[in-house]
């Protein structure tokens, strides 16, 4: 397969940052999305060509597209018909995802994708490259694991786009991968110290999209995922739990949402330098043996557009596996580290 890489939802905060930076490398992209103003003014600064299409009509718009990096969400929403255009016209589909539906429904019609010859990764930034690579790294330091942990610390502020998809799952709890399924359970229900190398931090199990990705990476059918959180915040969100029904009303998340679209788009570029990540991963044997290891990276939206856009241009220069791929399936577990600023430190086993 050869052609041009179509970035749909490119005027969004995300989208936005990866055409600028496909500019800034010299890498030619195809900007789209439904609005055709915000669209042409972009391609126009930018220098890009466009193309204007709502996700309904999509397959008619991929002509001379290898693939898709998709960044128009809510996900939830927007991946289903993506997906869809992209199979019947042969074109592989990318997305920058963290909801563990859209990696379900991605390994779902993996088959239907892979007899197509069309490669479906989603989760193509930060949810999940990093914890995705990290989780198949301490796994082939200890392939008789059967429970994964993972965690994140964030230091900067969120997008409206992901501020309007956490929303979209305000009061649906928690979930964690339990003996090869799909559990929920309550919102904050476990916690855990970890260190993520520069000290201790209280870090509380959420629903990331690696309780499905990493379980199709390593085969472990036991992941809880953390994230970083202030011991305040997690009293907040286990009381959170008793308010599920309302939190789940139409009309509060109407209110909510609005209060978001009249804020910014997301974090500015001054506040994203100052900002980092930094994850951590530790696979369990039933021996006791323990596989750790841990990495550093920028912002979470600076690393997002820095591996979508390598994973695009790769795909787009012939290096895809058709069927739904995770990041280190399809590209190894060390991928991350050819992202800027990323570090790990490497493997520690212990115990047994």
């Amino acid at each position: 397969m050869s052609g041009a890489i179509l970035l749909y939802g490119a005027y969004g905060y995300t989208g936005d940052l990866t055409a600028r930076l496909a500019r800034q490398r010299g890498i030619s992209v195809i900007l789209a999305g439904r609005n055709a103003e915000k669209t042409a003014a972009l391609a126009h600064e930018l220098g890009f060509p466009h193309r204007v299409f709502a996700l309904e009509d999509a397959a008619a718009h991929l002509d001379g597209v290898a693939v898709v990096l998709h960044c128009a969400g809510p996900f939830s929403r927007t991946a289903k018909p993506m997906m869809a255009a992209c199979i019947e016209r042969g074109v592989h589909y990318l997305d920058i995802t963290g909801e563990i539906g859209v990696f379900e429904l991605a390994a779902h019609v993996g088959p239907k994708a892979a007899a197509a010859g069309v490669m479906l990764l989603p989760g193509a930034g930060f949810d999940v490259v990093p914890s995705d690579c990290l989780a198949a790294h301490v796994h082939a330091a200890l392939p008789e694991a059967t429970a994964l942990e993972l965690a994140f610390q964030g230091l900067g502020g969120v997008s409206h786009g992901t501020a309007s998809t956490m929303l979209q799952h305000l009061g649906e709890g928690g979930a964690i991968r339990e003996d090869g399924k799909i559990t929920v359970v309550p919102t904050a229900h476990a916690s855990r110290e970890i260190d993520f190398g520069a000290g201790v931090r209280n870090a509380v199990a959420i629903p990331w999209g690696d309780v499905s990705t990493a379980y199709h990476s390593t085969g472990i059918g036991n992941i809880v995922v953390y994230m970083a959180m202030p011991k305040g915040m997690h009293r907040a969100a286990r009381a959170s739990n008793l308010l599920a029904p309302m939190l789940r009303q139409p009309w509060l998340r109407r209110m909510l949402q609005a209060r978001l679209d009249a804020g910014p788009a997301g974090p500015d570029a001054d506040a994203r330098a100052r900002s980092g990540s930094y994850l951590w991963a530790e696979a369990s044997a039933p021996d006791g043996r323990r596989a750790t290891a841990r990495l550093k990276a920028p912002d979470g939206y600076d690393l997002t557009a820095d591996s979508s856009l390598r994973i695009a241009v790769a795909v787009a220069e012939g290096a895809a596996k058709p069927g739904f791929q995770t990041p280190s399936t399809a590209f190894g577990s060390d991928f991350v580290l050819q992202c800027d600023g990323v570090s790990r430190e490497d493997v520690i086993v212990t115990g047994g």
